[in-house]
């Protein structure tokens, strides 16, 4: 016959127990706060890197020199033909004019670019991509288009910013992993050195006849309750911690090439993971913790 239980006086058992042992249950939180701060901290230095990597591709860039014989004219409606190449974000048109202004400012005072005339400098497009892993082929496609005379890109920094890119995403990846596995393995010994002075409690309940998912539920919903509390706070001490931090990172003229993202528009994904991970952390610390004691 299956067994049916009173959920109602479970989760009651589960909060009951929580004052109960009101000094446990603080160290419970603040572990859980701890460990989630520390996964929090790093996963949002992870996005920031990403997010500021992924800044400095969208300024990277190559260039599409015009043949001569197309007129400005022509040559300026080729900006159409030239952004309707897959992975071209945008095109930005620059006249032979702007290019020596441009070249004659940047080298001013150099005797070896004096006085060159002014037939060398072409017009050109400056064009911006979505994905920067695809320099080549875009850069081929972009040759394709009648008028486009030759190109000049730096696959070398392209393949660069690849190659960071992927490394720091795997080690963010698996630097997260551990501080999850570290976090439930100290949470789980956390919860059971609360259970160890209940242990009392529970063997009596075995020994009553009590079955084990009887015994087990109300420490499921307690350790259910207090992830997510320490959820709530970390979340907002996470906040809080970020939002100094990136007043510190804005305010300094040191690292002011730095950006860093609103906290805002990331606030309920944060807060997601961080209730999911609270649970979890409860969830399973809880019966990790309590598997021992039921062995009666």
């Amino acid at each position: 016959m299956r067994q049916r239980y009173n959920f109602g006086y479970l989760i009651g058992e589960g909060f009951r127990s929580i004052f109960t042992h009101g000094f446990m249950s603080f160290a419970a939180v603040c572990m859980i706060v701890c460990c989630l701060l520390i996964m929090g901290s790093f996963s949002l230095v992870a996005v920031n890197a990403a997010y500021n990597f992924s800044d400095l591709e969208n300024e990277n860039q190559f260039s599409a020199f015009i043949d001569e014989s197309v007129p400005q004219e022509e040559a300026r409606a080729l900006q159409d033909d030239i952004e309707a190449v897959p992975n071209v974000a945008r095109a930005e048109f620059v006249t032979k004019e702007e290019a020596q202004a441009d070249f004659e400012k940047d080298y001013e005072g150099n005797p070896l670019f004096e006085d060159l005339p002014s037939d060398v400098y072409r017009d050109r497009f400056h064009i911006y991509l979505e994905d920067i892993s695809k320099l080549e082929e875009t850069e081929t496609a972009v040759k394709q288009v009648a008028g486009v005379a030759y190109t000049k890109s730096a696959p070398e920094i392209a393949e660069g910013f690849n190659v960071i890119r992927n490394i720091a995403s795997a080690v963010a990846l698996i630097l997260v992993g551990i501080l999850l596995l570290v976090s439930l393995f100290i949470i789980s010994n956390t919860i059971k050195l609360a259970f160890f002075n209940r242990r009392d409690e529970i063997a009596i309940m075995k020994m009553c006849g009590a079955t084990n998912g009887f015994v087990r539920w109300p420490f499921v919903i307690e350790g259910m309750i207090l992830g997510l509390v320490g959820s709530i706070v970390a979340f907002f001490l996470q906040w809080g911690i970020y939002a100094l931090v990136g007043r510190a990172v804005s305010g300094s003229d040191t690292i002011e090439l730095l950006k860093v993202m609103d906290f805002q528009p990331m606030a309920l994904m944060v807060l997601g993971y961080f209730l999911l991970i609270g649970l979890v952390i409860g969830v399973l610390g809880s019966l990790l913790a309590i598997r021992k004691f039921l062995q009666v």
